[in-house]
């Protein structure tokens, strides 16, 4: 039995092949021979370390064929371009070999110089540095057939992931769309929570007077013009539509605004956001066990709110975050609380309830039946 080495520096730069890629090919060795050849460098293994393990174990021969080169760097590099012509390397292990070949790329051309057309005595380091590092970047993405998209999200992968998303993505168990989309969603998350929810940012709000979050149910004109249909009169002041349009919005220069609505108000509520100048985006249904039914007609056992929006405010969470509200009714004129939950989880910052019913938490509250009447309830300042 012919003996060489394994180095491990060597062997690590080679990506382990999956259980049935093993199998297979143990049983193509057992059954066919080594018919390829072992690659050795100053008799340390740089290609065939699964055909070594595989021949030793079963007694077989092999072949082995040296290969020359004038560094361990030189050597490196070539093992790592050697495992581009594997199929089925996932994405990520294909960046994590570019970023090793990169490193090396930059040793091997470490005393040499770019940016020929300027003087030596003129260049700046620095610059110089960086454009080494641009050219060994290229070129190593390049060996590897990767596009600058692939390689700057597997390089952040690389800085920000887990051991256990990379162990994951090296074994194929997630994608790297997957990891590099949840990571840069929590980011954006905490950076968002973060400005937010910061004191000196909620106590120049409160100077100005703004908000993050707008919710507004306003006092639409239902009970006097639908009694016939199955409504009674309202026992609280309405708004006529122009009354509605000319209400002040007290919006931050990026804030989400919910706007509910009726059957009736539905046309007019898209009227009144455009008039607000505010950007709509969707709606959301609220399904409720019952409502009222006008005569020869269906019973409204929905009602809707509008998400508008100013500027660009970013939702902190949109997981199970569904345009339909599925909830028990309450009081009349009550919005459910599940809607409230809702916006707790998805929205940071000062929130305003206009036109509620009761204290809500989160909210501050704002109108004529409210418990706590232009006063601050939890989670806000005054």
């Amino acid at each position: 039995m012919q003996e060489i080495n394994i180095k491990k520096e060597f062997k690590d730069l080679i990506p382990p092949l999956a259980d049935h890629e093993i199998a297979g090919l143990e049983e193509d060795i057992k059954h066919f021979g080594c018919y390829c050849p072992i690659i050795t460098w100053n008799g340390y293994i740089i290609d065939g370390h699964h055909r070594y393990e595989i021949c030793s174990r079963h007694r077989l021969t092999f072949k082995t064929e040296e290969r020359e080169f004038n560094t361990q760097n030189d050597a490196e590099i070539w093992i790592i371009q050697n495992q581009f012509n594997r199929r089925n390397i996932p994405l990520f292990t294909r960046g994590f070999l570019v970023f090793e070949l990169e490193k090396r790329f930059n040793r091997r051309h470490g005393n040499r110089h770019t940016c020929k057309e300027i003087p030596r005595a003129r260049r700046n380091r620095r610059e110089v540095d960086r454009n080494r590092e641009d050219e060994a970047r290229t070129k190593a993405a390049k060996s590897a057939g990767m596009g600058h998209d692939s390689y700057a999200k597997c390089k952040f992968i690389d800085k920000h992931a887990t051991e256990e998303d990379k162990e994951k993505l090296h074994k194929n168990e997630t994608s790297t769309n997957q990891v590099y989309n949840r990571i840069k969603t929590e980011q954006v998350r905490t950076e968002t929570i973060s400005n937010l929810e910061s004191i000196e940012n909620q106590k120049a709000k409160a100077i100005e007077g703004v908000y993050d979050v707008v919710v507004i149910d306003p006092p639409w004109e239902i009970g006097q013009r639908n009694s016939t249909a199955g409504y009674k009169p309202l026992p609280y002041p309405t708004m006529s539509i122009d009354e509605i349009k000319d209400l002040e919005l007290q919006c931050d220069d990026d804030c989400h605004v919910f706007l509910w609505t009726t059957q009736k108000f539905l046309p007019i509520a898209f009227d009144i956001v455009d008039h607000w100048g505010l950007e709509y985006v969707c709606t959301f249904t609220w399904f409720k066990n019952g409502g009222p039914q006008p005569l020869d007609l269906p019973a409204y056992n929905t009602e809707f709110f509008i998400y508008a929006r100013q500027g660009k405010p970013k939702f902190i969470d949109t997981k199970k975050f569904n345009t339909a509200l599925i909830a028990d009714k309450g009081k009349h004129s009550e919005k459910p609380e599940e809607f409230y939950e809702m916006l707790r989880r998805v929205t940071a910052g000062r929130r305003i309830d206009m036109f509620n019913r009761r204290s809500i938490e989160g909210f501050d509250t704002w109108g004529n039946e409210s418990e706590s009447l232009n006063q601050t309830t939890q989670g806000g300042l005054q």
